[in-house]
Parts: C-alpha cells; sequence; structure tokens
C-alpha cells in the first residue's frame, strides 16, 4: 500500500469481499448504510473494478486518490483523478474501478438511500476494460 499513503485522506478500511468487484477492495463506510446518505470511502487495487450495476436513486463520487474510470452504459469511458466529481442519474447502468497501472480512491455517496439497495449485473468484460488507455 505505500504507493497509496500520500493520497489517503480517510482510514482504509477493511477487504470487501464481494462477487461484484474483480480485484481486491477496501471499504470504509463513513456514515450509517441505515442513513438517508451513506458514503463510503472505496479503495481499489490496480486493475480492480466493480460489475455493471445501478442505484434506483442515484450516486455520486467524489475521487480522492490515483486514477481510474467510471462508464455509463452506451457512452465512452472517463478517465478520472482526484478532485473530480461524478454524477450517476438514478437507474443509470454504469461501473467504475481503478486503472490497470494505479491505485484508486473515491467517496461513493449513496444518493436517496430510501429509494432501494443497487442492483448488480454483469461484469465488464476484460475485452472493454483492456481497451481502455
Amino acid at each position: 500500500m505505500s504507493d497509496l499513503t500520500g493520497s489517503v485522506i480517510f482510514p482504509i478500511g477493511q477487504k470487501f469481499d464481494s462477487n461484484n468487484f474483480n480485484g481486491t477492495v477496501w471499504l470504509n463506510m463513513l456514515t450509517s448504510f441505515g442513513g438517508a446518505c451513506p458514503i463510503g470511502n472505496v479503495t481499489f487495487e490496480p486493475g480492480c473494478r466493480n460489475s455493471w450495476h445501478k442505484h434506483p436513486g442515484g450516486q455520486i463520487l467524489l475521487v480522492t486518490g490515483g486514477r481510474g474510470w467510471c462508464q455509463e452504459w452506451g457512452k465512452p469511458a472517463r478517465e478520472l483523478h482526484p478532485g473530480d466529481v461524478v454524477e450517476i442519474p438514478a437507474d443509470v447502468k454504469h461501473w467504475h474501478g481503478a486503472s490497470k497501472d494505479s491505485w484508486f480512491v473515491h467517496l461513493a455517496i449513496e444518493a436517496n438511500a430510501a429509494a432501494g439497495p443497487a442492483e448488480w449485473l454483469e461484469p465488464v468484460s476484460d475485452e472493454d476494460y483492456n481497451n481502455l488507455k
């Protein structure tokens, strides 16, 4: 983790085991899952990404470290850097994760959590991910 320490703002948290990520990810919930607006600090190892998914209330990402990607279905992937803000509308299929050669850290804000939990879909294909520059 030494490559990441200069960009860590919030504690990294615990390894998060989930079939919805293709590599190692750490999660530190900064606010409660039961709250109106849960916020998690999510740290991806290089090359790690989550599967396509949707949030019924939308999601906001605040990038705090490293380099990563976010892509909405049918649109080109967007390269992300510290200070970037991504607003993902309700029910828009998307994914996000680290670049192949960098750690990636963002705050994930669940907008309108009362609308329901995320709906997890298929993994991002290796072919699509490996075509990102």
